[in-house]
C-alpha cells in the first residue's frame, strides 16, 4: 500500500495515514515520497519509503514506479493507493476497498451525500453508481464534479482511496490522459474510457479530507 501528497502539505497528517494504513493490517505498508525530508521523516518514524520522480504526473504513476522499486520480484498483487490528505480514514475503510476489488480492475469507494452545500459543491467528487440489489456494493459509470445524477434519489460522495490489481495499474499509467479525464480533471475517467472496470464499495460517512488551512488545523486536532 502507497500514499502520495496531500492538497495540504503537512507531516502530521501523512504520518495519520501511515499508521492507519499500518492498522489495517493488510500486508507491507510504502510510502511513495517525492520529498527526501518526507522519506526522511517516515523512515524515524519507523515506516519505509521510496524517492520516486518529482515531475512524475500524478499519484498512480508514483505509486507504479515505487511498486516496480521496492518490489521488482513481483511478490505483491493487490496494490491500494492511499491519499496523504486522508489522515482519519479508518483501517475498516482500507480493508473495505481491499474486499470490493473481487472481480474488478480497480476498486473504490463512496459514501451518500447528506447534506446540500456538498451536493453542489464541484470540490465533492460524486460518484454515479449501478449499485447491487444490496445496495452497499456497486459498478461506476462515472465520476463527475457535477451534481448527477439528476432526480429523486440520493447521491454518493467519492472517496480518493483506490486498490488495484497489479496488471491494471501497470495498464492505467501506460495509458495517455482521456479526454474526459482532462476535462473534468478526474484521474479514474481515463480508466472507465479504457473500458477498465471501476467497483465501489459504499461506507457510511467520508473521511476528513485536508484540503484547506481550516482541515488541517482540524487534522492536526485529530492526530493529536
Amino acid at each position: 500500500m502507497l500514499w502520495g501528497r496531500p492538497a495540504v502539505d503537512d507531516q502530521p497528517s501523512r504520518r495519520g495515514v501511515w499508521r492507519q494504513a499500518m492498522a489495517a493490517g493488510l500486508g507491507p505498508v510504502l510510502v511513495a515520497a517525492a520529498e527526501p525530508e518526507i522519506a526522511r521523516a517516515v523512515e524515524q518514524a519507523g515506516g519505509r519509503a521510496v524517492l520516486t520522480d518529482p515531475d512524475l504526473p500524478s499519484g498512480s504513476d508514483r505509486i507504479a514506479e515505487a511498486l516496480r522499486r521496492a518490489d521488482p520480484g513481483r511478490a505483491h498483487d493487490l496494490v491500494i493507493n492511499l491519499q496523504g490528505d486522508l489522515p482519519a480514514l479508518e483501517p475498516a475503510f482500507i480493508r473495505a476497498v481491499a474486499d470490493a476489488l473481487t472481480g474488478a480492475d480497480i476498486a473504490t469507494l463512496a459514501a451518500e451525500i447528506d447534506n446540500d452545500s456538498d451536493r453542489a459543491n464541484p470540490a465533492v467528487v460524486k460518484a454515479v453508481v449501478a449499485w447491487n440489489a444490496g445496495g452497499q456494493l456497486g459498478r461506476a459509470l462515472y465520476f463527475t464534479r457535477a451534481t448527477a445524477p439528476t432526480g429523486a434519489g440520493p447521491l454518493f460522495h467519492h472517496i480518493g482511496i483506490y486498490a488495484y490489481t497489479r496488471a491494471a495499474l501497470e495498464r492505467f499509467v501506460a495509458l495517455p490522459p482521456s479526454p474526459l479525464e482532462k476535462r473534468e480533471k478526474l484521474e479514474q475517467l481515463r480508466a472507465l474510457e479504457a473500458n477498465m472496470s471501476i467497483a465501489v464499495a459504499r461506507v457510511d460517512r467520508p473521511p476528513l479530507s485536508v484540503d484547506t488551512p481550516a482541515d488541517l488545523e482540524r487534522a492536526r486536532q485529530l492526530i493529536q
